[in-house]
Formats: C-alpha cells, sequence, structure tokens
C-alpha cells in the first residue's frame, strides 16, 4: 500500500537550496563559536557537533566504557537525530542537511559558471568541461573507497585516543577555523576533488555516506517511478549530481541522496512521486 505525498513538487531546487545555505551559514558560527576565547569549553569542542564522531567513538565506548578525546556524548545525539532521519528517508541527510555536500554543490555550481555557463538548463547536459564524468569503470571502483575508509576508521578507532579521521577531516578543514598543515591540506584536495568531480567526497570517500547507504533501502519515504508516464527521456539522469544511470529504475540505490533533483526536472507529470511506502 503506498500513500502519495505529493504528486508535483514545486521550486524544489530552490527549497532545497535555501536549507542547504542555513545548514552552511549555521556550521559556520558553530565553528567561529569554538575559536572564541573562552567558548571551547561551553559544550564540547567543534567534534562533538558531529554526527561521524560518534561512529568513531562508538566502539571505543562498547569495549572500554572511555570516549575518544574531543568527542562526548553529545556526538551519539547528533548521531541518533541523522540515523533518524535515514530511517524515514534514507540519505535525505547527504542530499539536504550536510555542510559539506552543500558546499560541494555550490562549487560545481559556481565551476561552471566560471567556465561560461551564464544558466543552466535544467535536463540539458552541460558543455562546460568541468566537473568531469570519470570513465565508468574508474567511477564504480572509486564507489567502493568510503567503504573501505569506514572500515579502516572503525578499526583504528580501538587503538586512537584521538577520533582517526580527525586530522584530515573535512569538516574541519571548511568549518572548523582551527587550521593545521593537514588541515590545509585536506582543504585543498577537497575543493579541488569537488571542482573536477561533482560530489567528488560523497561519491568515493564519505564515511559517513557509506554508514547511511544501507538506509535507502529500507527507509518508508521514496522517490517511485510509473512507468506508463516515464518516456525514458534521460533528464533526470544528467541533473543527478551522483552520477547514477537509469536513475527510473534506481530509485532506491544506495547512492540516492534523495536531494529530489529528478522530480524537479521532471517533464511529464506523475513519472516520479515522492511516497511513503507501508508495509
Amino acid at each position: 500500500m503506498t500513500t502519495t505525498i505529493r504528486e508535483k513538487p514545486f521550486s524544489l531546487a530552490k527549497s532545497r537550496r535555501v536549507i542547504q545555505w542555513l545548514v552552511v551559514i549555521g556550521t559556520f558560527v558553530l565553528g567561529l563559536r569554538h575559536i572564541m576565547p573562552g567558548e571551547t569549553s561551553r559544550g564540547g569542542s567543534f567534534d562533538s557537533f558531529c554526527a561521524f564522531g560518534g561512529i568513531e567513538t562508538l566502539l571505543p565506548f562498547l569495549f572500554t566504557g572511555h570516549l575518544l578525546k574531543s568527542t562526548n556524548l553529545l556526538n551519539f545525539s547528533v548521531l541518533i537525530a541523522t540515523l533518524g532521519v535515514s530511517l524515514i528517508a534514507g540519505r535525505a541527510f547527504c542530499g539536504w542537511l550536510c555542510g559539506l555536500g552543500a558546499i560541494q554543490d555550490f562549487v560545481a555550481e559556481w565551476t561552471r559558471k566560471l567556465l561560461g555557463e551564464r544558466r543552466h538548463i535544467r535536463g540539458k547536459q552541460s558543455k562546460t568541461i568541468l566537473p568531469l564524468h570519470l570513465p565508468a569503470v574508474v567511477d564504480r571502483s572509486l564507489r567502493y573507497a568510503k567503504y573501505l575508509v569506514l572500515a579502516v576508521i572503525l578499526i583504528a578507532s580501538l587503538y586512537a585516543a584521538f577520533p582517526p579521521l580527525r586530522e584530515f577531516c573535512p569538516v574541519r578543514a571548511v568549518f572548523g577555523l582551527k587550521m593545521t598543515s593537514l588541515l590545509w591540506f585536506t582543504l585543498i584536495v577537497f575543493l579541488a576533488g569537488s571542482i573536477l568531480v561533482e560530489r567528488f567526497w560523497c561519491k568515493y570517500f564519505c564515511p559517513l555516506g557509506a554508514t547511511l547507504a544501507i538506509f535507502n533501502k529500507i527507509s518508508p519515504v521514496r522517490i517511485v517511478s510509473d512507468t506508463n508516464h516515464c518516456n525514458s527521456c534521460g533528464r533526470c539522469d544528467i541533473e543527478c549530481s551522483m552520477g547514477i544511470k537509469d536513475v527510473p529504475l534506481n530509485l532506491d540505490d544506495t547512492e540516492c541522496i534523495r536531494c529530489l533533483e529528478c522530480m524537479d526536472t521532471c517533464a511529464r507529470d506523475g513519472s516520479l512521486e515522492l511516497k511513503v511506502i507501508k508495509s
């Protein structure tokens, strides 16, 4: 049994951009708060507000009863909230509420504009050189890297004093405002990667994305395709920032970040709908 939420959404892209900007601004404010004198002791460190910090410190807490340094119980609260969103709507956190995801979307848009795309026409392939589309065999292989990163971090967390990703964390590099040479290196790689390949970090290296991927298969809120309306025009494939092929046939793909760009760009009413799937 299914319940339709809405048949044809309006201004989904604009609504998501507003939310993304609010998230980015809020995260920058959080970073600023933690570099102000006397603020680091109030509410925990910047790391304490990271959902993935809860994953990094989970095994040490379960096996030893101690948390990794720079994390606290707030990490678990943020992680539980993130998992709650994912349990309902899959990887919607990645598409709507992740500051790093938003920055990558902004960088991709700005890159196209700098390279001559004055106005993006939805459903039309951009003629700019960047961002690139990696060869399929390279892309497929790199997609598994984030799961390897997750496994390495989980194992390393059992022997670490601080969260294993901390010194190379792109969230700290972009929003933390307390820079080290390693974080400057991370920032440069992150921005360069985002210019070269759309959603570079999300596609290939994000361990939080790897953690949330499974929820796309079990979440009740999903995008559903009606083959009686869809004519396989390929517009949604073009707009998919995660590079999913044959989008209408792969709406529960673990790479989908529920950004709803496919629905926003669809030219045929009823082809793609957001629904609650009831068991």
